[in-house]
Parts: structure tokens; C-alpha cells; sequence
């Protein structure tokens, strides 16, 4: 297969298609998604035959049980792409939305209205529920959408985009307007990088080297999805009870996520207090503790943290803690080592809740919840396209509005220029 010439193709039938989806009515949207969440139920188990096969490959290869977690097809994570694609459809469509509007003194109407972004690529890695979620986002805000999932689980991504593929056409759509890239060869991504003539965004999701690379490659647009190096702050003013529920949480409910917690921030007049009973139940759950030097003197064998431990993602059982002796060091912590994704402060000062809210520039700050919380369908969007760490276009969970752009439609009545 010449892999430039079958890049070249997909990048065309985008392009085409971009303007029949963009074109297409709510309700005909909303079919076609129906569809979709109705396919992956009924085909739940193709899905998990498929599924099976990425992960026997997975462990062949050695790689890591967080990776193979977020490989992994299970019952409860079908239904979960299948709700999430139902919530797309319940959701508003932000195509055609009047955003503002204004009338100049000429007698001209200005108006400010939703559109699609057009073609967007999407480079993701591991977790195959990202084809359905991705794909059913893109289809709702009228965007054709390219996907280019990791070897690792491409046959769970080719037996998912069959259901997509088989929703359009029966709802009537161009069955172009979602395509898979179904080769495994990074060239591909290459080519794909380059097709600026027809595609408007890029958007990497996965790893720091994926996404370096991308970066340094695209000559499109690219909307970065960064690693995710979360912090909970316990303040001196916290409920310690809801603060140990609240770390452990963050850090154990699925800790190969990028919106799990990284390291927890401690202030050092409660340390003693509140570290010891933690730390005990965060053990049993099997997480390794690398702590600071005060850390290390309140907990016994534990590993000592080094610097550059601290701006890890493990996406794994580990977790960094240090003790500080203000809220001024904590925000100052994370804005060092942090990636301006997920933070959170547990405490009952409201001014200090407050004042954590408006320092620390993350895409999602928390006041007494979990991190684990910064996620599409969590905030209400459906399913979600990624996190974004970039402050451009779209910041945080990405929905519906953020893939859309706007352009000005003005009304007149023979105004001319003078």
C-alpha cells in the first residue's frame, strides 16, 4: 500500500464531506447517533472478541497493567460509550446558535453564529472508547472527523468504526464524514500532519512524546492535549475526614487517568494529624509513596522523593507527597511542577478556597472534590473529545461548543462603503 496516496484519499473525502455534515439538521444528526448507541450495544460482543485480541498483543508486548487498563472493553465501559453518545444526543446542537449580535448606525445587522470547525483529526492512543466518543461528538457539531487510533488497540477501533460507519449510512448520512485510519504505520500520522490544505485542527491526546511530536511536525493546527500532573492541596482549615476521602479517591478510583492526582500537596500543621491514617489506607490499596523530607519523618519506609518526581504523570499506584508550611508554597509548588490541568485545594476557608480558585492556572480547579471529575461526560457534555492544557480556542473537557468556530453573518439593505 502506498501510504501517502491512502492518506491522500481520507484527507479528500473529509474535506467533501465536511460540507454535507455541516449542512446536516439536528434531528438527522441525532439519528445517526441513535443508531450508533444502539450498534455498540447489540455488537457488545464483537467488541469485547476484538478487544481481546489488543489486549493478548498487549501483554505479548509487556506493556504496563495502566496501559492495559485503559486498552480494556469491559461490559460497563461499552454501556458507558453507548450513554455517552446518548447524552450527545439530549445535548443542545451549537451549529447555527446566535452567539451576539448588533446593529450599526448604517442600518447594518451584525451577527456572531456557530459553525463547525470543518476537518479534525484526532491522534489518540490506548483507550478505544475514544473512536465512539470522539466520533459521535465531531458528527453532533457537524464536523467530519478523522481518526487515528494507537496500534494497540486497533482491532477494537476498526470493529467500533463499522458501527459508525453502518449508523451514517443508515440515517442517510456520507459515511465519509467519519473515517478510521486503519494502518498502523506512523507514516500515516506523518502525512497526515501535512494536509493542511484540507484539514483545519489536529488534536493529540495521549502521551508527552506523542504530542511533542505532533507539535513539532504539524503544519495544521494543533489543539494539545497535555500530560495530566494533578495536585490536591490539604489545607490547614480542612475537614480531614473529607480530605482522606477525597485524596484517596483522586488518587486510587482509576489511577491511569490523567485527571488522577499526582502528588498531594500537605499544609505541615496538620501533617502529623492527618498523613499516618492516609498513607495506611493508601498502602493497602497498593500505592507507593514517595514522600518529602518531612513527609519521610512523619512515614516510615517510604521512598524519598526526588525533584524530578515531582513532575511525573505516573498514571499508576504512585503518589509524590510534601509537606508545606503555607497556601503561598503549595500554589507556588504547582505552578512549578504542575501541567495547568487538574487542582485542587479540600479546605473550610472560604477565602482561601477562593483565593486558590483565581492563582492556581489550571483548566479545571477544585474546591473540595475530587480531580478525578475533570471529564466530558462528568461536567455534563456527553462524552468528551479530550482535556485541552492549551488556552487558545478551548481549554479543559472538550464538548460540543469547543468544536465549533463562529463567523459574522450581516444583514443589510444596500449599505455601501464610503
Amino acid at each position: 500500500m502506498n501510504i501517502e496516496n491512502y492518506i491522500n484519499q481520507i484527507v479528500r473525502n473529509a474535506k467533501a464531506a465536511s460540507r454535507i455534515i455541516a449542512a446536516a439538521n439536528t434531528a438527522t444528526k441525532n439519528v445517526a447517533l441513535n443508531y450508533i448507541a444502539e450498534g455498540i450495544v447489540s455488537a457488545a460482543a464483537t467488541l469485547k472478541a476484538e478487544n481481546e485480541k489488543d489486549i493478548a498483543a498487549a501483554q505479548k508486548a509487556g506493556l504496563s497493567e495502566a496501559i492495559i487498563d485503559r486498552l480494556l472493553l469491559t461490559d460497563s465501559r461499552i454501556k458507558g460509550m453507548a450513554d455517552g453518545v446518548r447524552q450527545i444526543i439530549g445535548l443542545s446542537d451549537p451549529v447555527g446558535q446566535f452567539i451576539s449580535g448588533h446593529t450599526r448606525p448604517n442600518g447594518l445587522q451584525i451577527q456572531k453564529v456557530r459553525v463547525p470547525i470543518g476537518v479534525v483529526v484526532i491522534i489518540y492512543e490506548s483507550r478505544p472508547n475514544v473512536t465512539a466518543d470522539a466520533a459521535a461528538l465531531c458528527l453532533k457539531a457537524g464536523n467530519a472527523v478523522i481518526l487515528r487510533g494507537g496500534k494497540e488497540s486497533i482491532h477494537s477501533n476498526i470493529a467500533i468504526n463499522k458501527i459508525l460507519s453502518a449508523a451514517l449510512e443508515k440515517a442517510g448520512l456520507d459515511n465519509r464524514c467519519i473515517q478510521l485510519v486503519e494502518i498502523i504505520e506512523r507514516e500515516a500520522i506523518d502525512y497526515l500532519l501535512k494536509a493542511d490544505q484540507y484539514v483545519d485542527v489536529v488534536i493529540p491526546r495521549g502521551g508527552e512524546s506523542l504530542i511533542r511530536t505532533v507539535v513539532e511536525k504539524s503544519t495544521v493546527p494543533v489543539i494539545k492535549h497535555y500530560k495530566g500532573v494533578c495536585h490536591t492541596y490539604v489545607d490547614e482549615f480542612a475537614n480531614l475526614k473529607m480530605a482522606e476521602e477525597i485524596c484517596f479517591n483522586a488518587k486510587v478510583q482509576r489511577p491511569a487517568t490523567c485527571n488522577a492526582m499526582e502528588t498531594m500537596l500537605v499544609h505541615e500543621k496538620i501533617a502529623t494529624v492527618f498523613l499516618p491514617g492516609l498513607a495506611k489506607k493508601l498502602e493497602g490499596a497498593g500505592v507507593e509513596i514517595r514522600g518529602c523530607k518531612n513527609t519521610c519523618k512523619i512515614l516510615s519506609n517510604i521512598k524519598s522523593a526526588a525533584a524530578e518526581d515531582f513532575h511525573n504523570e505516573y498514571l499508576d499506584l504512585i503518589l509524590n507527597i510534601k509537606v508545606v508550611n503555607s497556601l503561598d508554597d503549595a500554589i507556588a509548588h504547582m505552578a512549578q511542577y504542575g501541567s495547568n490541568h487538574s487542582d485542587a485545594i479540600v479546605t473550610d476557608n472560604v477565602a482561601n478556597a477562593l483565593r486558590f480558585t483565581k492563582e492556581v492556572d489550571s483548566a479545571a480547579v477544585y474546591v473540595n472534590a475530587s480531580t478525578r471529575f475533570t471529564d466530558g461526560y462528568e461536567f455534563g457534555m456527553g462524552a468528551e473529545i479530550g482535556i485541552s492544557t492549551d488556552k487558545l480556542h478551548a481549554r479543559g473537557p472538550m464538548g460540543l461548543e469547543e468544536l465549533t468556530s463562529y463567523k459574522f453573518v450581516v444583514f443589510g439593505n444596500g449599505q455601501l462603503r464610503q
